[in-house]
């Protein structure tokens, strides 16, 4: 399966959940790095890695696919 096909196809409940946590923490992050007030360095550079992890997290979870486990359970005949 292609990496287009893979994000085409469903994604399951829990991966759906966690790509949405993704995006939730690369909101918050982005919102403290744009802020228009000084923040301790600490704070941006945090903010920096859970952008990163939140991108991340969200893409991996967006090319998680349900077929390919229907596959492997029937011994690599689809279904």
């Amino acid at each position: 399966m292609s990496i287009k096909d893979r994000v085409k196809a469903p994604t399951p409940p829990f991966f759906k959940k966690l790509r949405n946590a993704g995006l939730a923490i690369l909101a918050i992050s982005t919102t403290v790095l744009t802020a228009p007030v000084a923040l301790p360095a600490i704070l941006i550079k945090i903010a920096g890695y859970l952008a990163v992890a939140g991108t991340v997290t969200s893409t991996i979870c967006q090319t998680v696919s349900g077929k390919d486990a229907d596959t492997n359970a029937n011994n690599g005949q689809p279904q």
